[in-house]
This record gives structure tokens, C-alpha cells and sequence, in this order.
């Protein structure tokens, strides 16, 4: 629906009216197109083989109520699709439409009435008409008047046209398109075929040898056959209109009047545009269906060269490539903030919304969040796809960003010491200061990817901004998000203040210190058994230095004793030397 659709979608509908866009009208649309396509095939072949057969077998009457008197299943079931022909025109002048000038729901039943008429009634009127009850075929020409009238209803085709129109992007669809296209021609071929050798009063026409040949085998055979069949006449025309357009050709059903050489030509010049047509069609779907591997490696040459025309080294240049080829698989080239532009802002939170809907379900600190609140986060969001062996973040890098695991295990390292693993639903980040303080957190651990991870990733100043329009959802928020782990804090000494105001954070701003109070608590909860291994490791190291000291006090103890009594009689002896 375009745009002035949604208002107008509000309208209220009079008594039988049905909405353009409605499932029934939906289902009814490919049920008449159904129809048509089964009519384009049956009317040319009742036409040029069936009625003439009636007129020479039938001695009083003949046409369709002749047929259904003696129970033919092709008479009834015609009846059938003319009675839901004759049904579809009161449908079609109770359906709204749009207005192509402004783009407007017409519900009106007068201005639906005047636009189907000057659309598509006369075509539907002509198709729906049951000529066969109105012609009396035993008259001279009446057979063929008979023909020409029900080939009217070929006219509906325009819509079947424009109906398979929108299917012209998909080249898989394009294909059957125009195989079926390229059958149905080669089917209208065969039965004008038929109708100009039928019609020939000279022996050379192909349906007269066809006789002949027919005649010929059945005298060898030691039997008798009359006219060839009808099935067996339009399976001959049918071949030769097929080959003819297939530019194969092999001669053995040819054209010997002027007539039927006439009609060849014709044949011949349609194969042509037909195969024409179709092998451009067909290029263009195959370079349409090999597009996306060929942008696909014009992309991974472009990293290539990167990494070439930088020297990077081959740690890092099979991290490129890995990651390039990963991310590929799942997006296909197709960039989202890219495709996202095209849409008005209300759209995009609508795509954004069911991109992070998981999240927002699973993460209880989202739950109670109204519409709108999810809708200003979910544009904030961003989705990261990461390989194993890759850093999500390394210790010491500045912590910027809140990280919640969707899908996938990390770890989380101090120094090389693994601390903790975490998986699906855990979130990572560090208490942060007010967006009007620059940050200088930094990671206190190293958290490795150990398998296949999507995390879903947002800017901690962008999700304050949120919470500061929504603060009736900051404080719920602030309670109810629990860090995993606490890659880092903030010290009251660390806030360089932007802003006129002196304090570190936003004045008044309880939610936020209860907030960084509760990560501080989650962090020394987690980091809790590594601090007790480390007091452990040092008393251990105590003790032993106690130990050896002790050892080094009993050896040393009798030698400072020794030398203690021995001081006074060699000082002694000095100072008697020193006098002599």
C-alpha cells in the first residue's frame, strides 16, 4: 500500500465493497487468471480442430448445448469457467482501487463503477459472453464466425501479462515464463496450422498428405482408416511449429501450397524474435544469478589488495580474509545502515526493531520498555558476527561499548589466567561516567572468542541518551542489568568533566550511581576467586620466606657469637702493637 494508503486504509468500506489488497480478492485474482491461461489454451484448439470435426460428424446441431446434451466433460467444464467469468464483473465493480494521481483508496461505488468501466468491462463483458448458445452452426460460416467471437476472450491475457509483470525480477521465474511463453506460441501456431491445411481444396496441403501417408501405411498393413485423428493432426502441427521455431526444421511435415509457404515465413520470422528474445533474457539471468559471487570476488580482491599495498602482516592477513568470507556467508554483500537509508525513519525502527527482537525479549533488562523506548534503542544497536580465535576486546583498550552475547561462548583472561567463560544471554561492559565526561576506562581482562558469536553491541553514551528521554525506563533498566563481568571501573580521580558542572556525574543522577554501584558489586563478585588464589600464593611465599630465614639465623647465630667474644682480646693485641 503506498503511503496516503495507511490513512486511507481507515476508511470505513460500504455494504459489499471489497478492499483491492484483501486475501479474497487475492485468491480470486489467480483463480480467474487460472481460468484465462486455461482458456488461451482450449479456445484456439476447439476452434481449429474440435468445431470443424462437430460441423462434418454432426448431422442435427452442433456446438456446445449439443455437447452437453450428449455429456461432454469439455462442454461442461467451458460452461463452468464462463458462468465464474460472468461472476468476476459484479467482483470487479465492488473492488477499490488506488488512485494513481494521488495515490488515494477509492471506496466509492460510483468512481469504481466509472474506472472499471473505463478499464477493463468491455474486455471482461466480451469474454464472459457465451456466443455458442447464440449461433445457430448449422448455417454456412457459422463455424467459423463461432471461432472468431470466442477468440475475444484471448484479449483477458493483458492481465494475465501484467499480473506475472512483477514476477520479471526473479530470473528463476523469468525462466518458466518464457519456456511457458514459448509453448503456448508454438500451441496458437499449430492450431492456425491446422485451420490453413484444413481449409486447402487442393491435394498438396500437409493435411492431405498426412491422409495420403496415413492411407498408404494402412493398405500395407492389410487395414483401412479413414481422415487422420485429431489428436494425431495436432500433434503433426504441433511438431512442425515447434521445430520451425526451434530453427531445427527437418522436413518431413512441410509447407507445399502458397498458403502454408506464407504461413512458414511468418513462423520463421516469430522463431527468430522468439529465440531473440529468449537467449537475452536468459544472458541476462545468468549474469543477474552469477552477480553476487562476481561482487563477492571483486570485494575479496579489494581486501587483497589492501593487505598487498600495506605489507599487513600473515597473522593478520589470514584474520582479514577468514572474516571477510564469514561475514559474506551471512549477509551476502548486503550492508544494512546502506539499505536502511532508503526508508523513512519510522521504517527503519521498524526493520530495527525485528533485527534485535530477540534480544529485547531474552535480556530482562529491556522487559517493561514501551514501544517507543525499544524503538529509539534498537537504531542505537549494532550486530557483530566474530570467528573463533578473534579478541572481542584485549585488556588495556578503552571500554566504550556494552556487549550482549546472543550466540557463541568467550573467554574472558587477566594476564593469560583464564577467569570465567560466558555464553548466550551473559553481558559485558564496565561501569561508565555521563556522556559529558570523556571515559578512560580501561579493560581489565582479555575476552577471546571460542566459538561462532553474534553479539549485539551498543555505544554506552547513545544508551544513556536513550535512557535520559525515557527516564521512567532508566530506572528499571539500571536494576535489572546485571554484568556477567565488569571489564573495568571508574576512579573518582579519573572524570576529566566536559561541562560546566563539577561533579563527576549528572547531578541528581541516582539511577546512574546505583547503576556503577551495582556493577562494582558484580565485579568483585566475580573476581572474588582470583583475588583468594593470589592471598593464598602469597602466604604460601610468606611462610617460605619465614622459613629460610629462620634456617639462615640458626647458621649465622653461633659465628656472630664467635665473633663477639673473640673482638676484645684482638683489639686488645692491636693497641699493644701499636705502642711498641
Amino acid at each position: 500500500m503506498t503511503s496516503l494508503g495507511n490513512s486511507a486504509s481507515t476508511k470505513k468500506l460500504g455494504n459489499c465493497i471489497i478492499r483491492h489488497d484483501a486475501i479474497f480478492k487475492a485468491v480470486w485474482d489467480w483463480f480467474i487468471l487460472f481460468l484465462v491461461i486455461y482458456t488461451a489454451i482450449e479456445i484456439p484448439y476447439s476452434v481449429a480442430f474440435l468445431l470443424p470435426e462437430q460441423i462434418r460428424t454432426e448431422v442435427h446441431g452442433s456446438g456446445r448445448f449439443a455437447a452437453m446434451l450428449a455429456g461432454s466433460p469439455l462442454a461442461v467444464c467451458n460452461l463452468c469457467v464462463d458462468l465464474l467469468f460472468i461472476v468476476d464483473i459484479p467482483i470487479n465493480f465492488r473492488s477499490t482501487y488506488i488512485n494513481e494521481g494521488t495515490d488515494e483508496l477509492v471506496t466509492q461505488p460510483k468512481k469504481i463503477a466509472l474506472h472499471y468501466f473505463k478499464s477493463w468491462f468491455v474486455i471482461d463483458l466480451l469474454s464472459a459472453i457465451p456466443f455458442e448458445f447464440m449461433i445457430y452452426t448449422e448455417k454456412k460460416g457459422a463455424t467459423t464466425l463461432m471461432g472468431l467471437l470466442k477468440t475475444a476472450r484471448l484479449l483477458r491475457l493483458v492481465r494475465v501479462v501484467r499480473t506475472l509483470d512483477r514476477y520479471s525480477e526473479y530470473g528463476q521465474a523469468v525462466i518458466i515464463l518464457l519456456t511457458c511463453l514459448f509453448l503456448l506460441v508454438a500451441h496458437w501456431l499449430a492450431c492456425i496450422w491446422h485451420v490453413i491445411g484444413d481449409n486447402q481444396t487442393s491435394s498438396d496441403g500437409w493435411v492431405a498428405r498426412l491422409s495420403k501417408q496415413i492411407d498408404a501405411g494402412s493398405v500395407n498393413n492389410g487395414s483401412t482408416t479413414g481422415n487422420p485423428s485429431v489428436e494425431t493432426r495436432y500433434i503433426t502441427a504441433l511438431y512442425f511449429t515447434m521445430t520451425s521455431l526451434s530453427s531445427v526444421g527437418f522436413g518431413n511435415v512441410s509447407p507445399n501450397t502458397n498458403a502454408e509457404k506464407l504461413f512458414s515465413i511468418c513462423v520463421m520470422i516469430v522463431g527468430a524474435l522468439m529465440y531473440a528474445s529468449i537467449f537475452g533474457n536468459m544472458t541476462a539471468i545468468i549474469q543477474r544469478l552469477y552477480s553476487q559471487t562476481s561482487r563477492h570476488h571483486r570485494n575479496l580482491r579489494i581486501v587483497r589488495d589492501f593487505i598487498q599495498f600495506y605489507k599487513i602482516p600473515p597473522h593478520l592477513r589470514d584474520d582479514l580474509e577468514e572474516y571477510f568470507r564469514h561475514e559474506w556467508s551471512y549477509t551476502k554483500g548486503v550492508d544494512i545502515d546502506t539499505v536502511l537509508k532508503r526508508f523513512p525513519d519510522s521504517l527503519q525502527a521498524d526493520i530495527c526493531v525485528h533485527l534485535h527482537k530477540k534480544l529485547f525479549a531474552e535480556c530482562t533488562a529491556f522487559r517493561g520498555a514501551s514501544e517507543g523506548c525499544l524503538r529509539a534503542l534498537a537504531r542505537r544497536f549494532d550486530i557483530r558476527r566474530l570467528l573463533p580465535g578473534q579478541y572481542l576486546i584485549k585488556q588495556g583498550d578503552e571500554v566504550k561499548k556494552l556487549y550482549f552475547i546472543a550466540k557463541g561462548f568467550v573467554e574472558v583472561s587477566n594476564d593469560g589466567k583464564i577467569l570465567l567463560v560466558l555464553g548466550k544471554g551473559d553481558v559485558i561492559s564496565c561501569e561508565y561516567n555521563s556522556p559529558t565526561s570523556i571515559q578512560t576506562a580501561k579493560a581489565n581482562a582479555s575476552v577471546l572468542v571460542q566459538t561462532y558469536c553474534q553479539i549485539h553491541v551498543v555505544d554506552w553514551q547513545d544508551l544513556l541518551a536513550v535512557l535520559k528521554v525515557y527516564p521512567d525506563f532508566r530506572e528499571q533498566f539500571t536494576h535489572h542489568l546485571k554484568l556477567a563481568y565488569n571489564l573495568g571501573n571508574f576512579e573518582q580521580d579519573e572524570y576529566i568533566n566536559l561541562s560546566t558542572n563539577t561533579t563527576p556525574l549528572e547531578p541528581n543522577n541516582i539511577e546512574m550511581q546505583h547503576l556503577r554501584s551495582t556493577m562494582s558489586a558484580c565485579n568483585n563478585l566475580y573476581n572474588l576467586n582470583a583475588l583468594e588464589t593470589k592471598l593464598d600464593k602469597l602466604e604460601r611465599k610468606m611462610e617460605y620466606i619465614d622459613k629460610r630465614f629462620t634456617e639462615m639465623m640458626s647458621k649465622i647465630s653461633p659465628l656472630i657469637k664467635k665473633i663477639a667474644a673473640d673482638t676484645p682480646s684482638r683489639m686488645k693485641q692491636a693497641t699493644e702493637n701499636r705502642i711498641r
